[in-house]
């Protein structure tokens, strides 16, 4: 299986599409990636206020312990500190809450980024080029196998009519030449089948 051709017009026109088509997809993950980080910005204030939830909550549960310490009114100071306290922990989880929701959604949107780019990507340039290859597989079995240069021959009678301009036409035209058999014009059209398909003769 060949996977590029052998003619040096049409291997560099290959490899430049191949090349076009990874810097596209690494384009797009880099894209997918400044999203992702731009989405994450917005877990933020979700951070922010879990830090505070968890300071306020630990100096809050700090002051209760303190209070409960004080003779007759201990326990009395300390029940709005650790309601407080407990306040300040759900603050934390809501703040820990927004954080891992804005996670998930950056990284679906990161991951449906990537895969939507790449695909569309390899739906432009993914057929042509297996197009190629089995074309060009195909030709070589045909010129391999008896008679190939016969219907190589044939398949470039019936192309396009402007790549014929370039072979010497015989007394009578090329289709009564390669009906006589001659040989010649068979190898010119066979070898002009070849180099349309990006192969040497």
């Amino acid at each position: 299986m060949r996977l590029y051709a052998q003619t040096p017009a049409r291997r560099s026109r290959q490899v430049v599409a191949d090349l076009i088509a990874v810097a596209l997809i690494a384009a797009a993950v880099k894209f997918a990636l400044v999203v992702h980080h731009a989405i994450m910005l917005l877990a933020e204030p979700g951070r922010q206020a879990q830090d505070a939830g968890d300071s306020l909550a630990g100096g809050l549960n700090d002051a209760g312990n303190a209070a409960s310490k004080v003779p007759l009114v201990g326990s009395s100071l300390k029940k709005p500190l650790r309601s407080a306290a407990d306040a300040a922990t759900g603050l934390s989880d809501a703040g820990q809450s927004l954080e891992d929701l804005v996670g998930r959604v950056a990284l679906l949107a990161t991951i449906a980024l990537i895969f939507l780019s790449v695909a569309f990507v390899l739906a432009l340039w993914l057929p042509p080029r297996v197009r190629w290859i089995r074309r060009s597989a195909t030709t070589s079995r045909l010129l391999d196998a008896p008679g190939g240069a016969d219907l190589l021959a044939l398949r470039a009678l019936t192309g396009p009519q402007r790549d014929l301009a370039a072979i010497p036409v015989p007394p009578g035209g090329l289709a009564d030449a390669w009906r006589r058999g001659d040989q010649q014009v068979i190898t010119d059209l066979s070898r002009l089948t070849l180099r349309q398909a990006g192969l040497r003769p």
